[in-house]
């Protein structure tokens, strides 16, 4: 813990130190350079952080590694719930994914169009094809807001109180609608199925709770006199998939009086009424509302879904210790599209990436793979404004604790509410990205 509260306080020296990069070329490459011993797929938090710590290991020289992304920016995503609370600007929390490239890095601007892993290469959306000898397979998962029908309608109109903190565009709106709002019914969402950091669409209602109470709007133990009323509406049938957090959260949901609506899983937005579909066909459930927090349904892009490479939910099929595909022995993958059964968090990938980078390098020299990674994931979770609850558990969720011999991690604390909106994001855009932070392992030399 010291070593990171002493690193935290070295954030903004360490950053106006930063020496200018040349940025990564993106001019179209000649036909004789599209054939890479490594190509990553995806530009964002594990794509980025296995490609560098790939360069990091001096065994590739320039355009031995390439990445395929089509995107701008590159997004720190945890950071928007710190904007949806009011606490951080969210156009400070992406990067020009051009600049972040290593110059030594090929970089193609472009969508995957396809996968042909008998052949070892991969077809850009523009038609061009790119050898390989290894292939990373980390493009992320896609958040789909018409997933929920009248919600892209809802959000795109700046009047209404409906927002979504998994947008760029909109989770600045969840702080103003947040701040604006005086009166009424709240409700917050969390999806059935599989989505980004599970612990995120609580996250902004407890900062919505706190900022409420704070302001005379919300009264904790008196909530019928109140001029608020909130609702935390979750496809789940528990608070949190992990038991130990899960009953901390659930006591605090009690204490604070929100209601609790379990397996009640979001499907359309009507007006001022959310629909609920309920588990083995019950009846739908409507609800009133006066702001509305909603979480899309998220799920594999549709080019890695129907692709060779996907399991029957359209995940990257991968071995769950090694990081390896099932089938194919030089395809690996990590983060949010593969099929690794732990929670999708960015924690996930500093424990995720080192294993894949060994296996990968080993599988090239002709040694056999090793089981390194047994689902270690980590979630900062937001109770108020000035603490957090860190939970950090692997595979079968159970506990893998960073600081346990010094604090009970299930109760909030102080000193994880900085880590959360000061440490992490500096250490993330400045060394994770670029290959140097290993998460509990710490700074990566």
């Amino acid at each position: 813990m010291a070593t990171l509260l002493r690193a935290s306080g070295a954030c903004q020296k360490a950053a106006s130190a930063a020496q200018a990069r040349t940025f990564a070329s993106v001019a179209p490459a000649a036909a004789s350079s599209r054939s890479h011993k490594v190509v990553v797929v995806g530009g964002g938090t594990a794509g980025m952080t296995v490609s560098h710590q790939l360069l990091r290991t001096g065994k590739f020289t320039q355009d031995d590694i390439a990445i395929v992304d089509p995107a701008e920016w590159h997004h720190y995503q945890p950071g928007w719930t710190l904007v949806g609370g009011g606490l951080k600007n969210k156009e400070d929390l992406r990067q020009s994914l051009t600049e972040l490239v290593d110059p030594k890095l090929k970089f193609y601007n472009e969508q995957v169009g396809a996968f042909t892993p008998e052949e070892n290469l991969i077809t850009l959306s523009n038609g061009d094809k790119v050898n390989y000898e290894q292939l990373v397979v980390a493009p992320g998962i896609n958040v789909d807001t018409s997933t929920i029908k009248g919600l892209p309608e809802a959000l795109a109109d700046p009047k209404s109180f409906v927002s979504t903190i998994f947008k760029y565009d909109t989770c600045d709106k969840a702080s103003r609608n947040i701040k604006d709002f005086k009166k009424g019914n709240a409700i917050f969402t969390h999806p059935a199925g599989a989505i980004k950091c599970a612990g995120a669409p609580q996250k902004i209602m407890w900062l919505a709770s706190d900022h409420w109470q704070r302001a005379g709007l919300y009264n904790y133990n008196d909530p019928a006199s109140s001029p608020i009323n909130i609702s935390f509406a979750t496809g789940l049938p528990v608070m949190f998939g992990v038991p130990k957090y899960s009953a901390t959260l659930e006591a605090l949901r009690k204490e604070r009086n929100v209601e609790g609506l379990f397996q009640h899983d979001l499907v359309e937005i009507n007006g001022d009424t959310a629909i609920f579909a309920r588990p083995d066909g019950a009846d739908k459930v409507t609800k009133k509302f006066d702001l509305l927090h909603a979480v899309p349904k998220m799920g594999p892009y549709a080019f890695v879904k129907n692709s060779a490479l996907a399991d029957q939910a359209g995940y990257v099929d991968v071995d769950q210790a090694t990081l390896q595909h099932k089938k194919y022995v030089n395809v690996w993958s990590a983060g949010d599209a593969s099929s690794l059964p732990t929670s999708k968090t960015a924690a996930a990938i500093t424990a995720q990436a080192p294993v894949l980078v060994s296996n990968l390098l080993r599988r090239m020299n002709g040694q056999e793979v090793e089981a390194g990674y047994d689902g270690y994931t980590s979630c900062p979770l937001l109770t108020e404004y000035g603490k957090v609850l860190l939970a950090e558990f692997k595979y079968g969720g159970v506990p893998k604790e960073t600081f346990g011999r010094l604090f009970d991690q299930a109760t909030p604390n102080r000193a994880f509410y900085y880590l959360k909106k000061d440490f992490f994001p500096w250490v993330y855009q400045n060394y994770m990205v670029k290959g140097r932070w290993g998460g509990p392992s710490g700074f990566i030399r």
